[in-house]
């Protein structure tokens, strides 16, 4: 472990574990940490998940669901903005193109 790394000790599904992560992102990890730990909870309350390697598995598989619906989301967003983006610079170009003819 380098020198600007620190040790934190987080807890999930009343297991400890010991972590190494940058000192400026100790508060990220363990907020991490806790929203994985109610993640896991949820599942493992429904009754049909049992195990702690399932329990895992399925709370990864449900956050890595979310994250690509966001991500997919995001895409779709950015792929908008740039279309108006374009459309406007088209208009603003055509204004001034008709003002340069028009000063002439």
């Amino acid at each position: 472990m380098s020198q600007d790394q620190a040790r934190v000790s987080v807890r999930i599904m009343e297991k400890e574990y010991v972590v190494a992560c940058p000192y400026d992102e100790r508060a990220a990890l363990l907020d991490a940490a806790e929203f994985l730990n109610a993640r896991m909870r949820e599942i493992r309350d429904t009754g049909k998940v049992v195990g702690l390697d399932r329990i895992a598995v399925m709370s990864a598989l449900n956050l890595a669901h979310e994250f690509l619906k966001i991500k997919d989301r995001e895409s779709k967003v950015d792929s908008g903005a740039g279309t108006r983006v374009r459309a406007l610079r088209e208009r603003v170009e055509s204004a001034l193109g008709k003002s340069q003819q028009l000063d002439l």
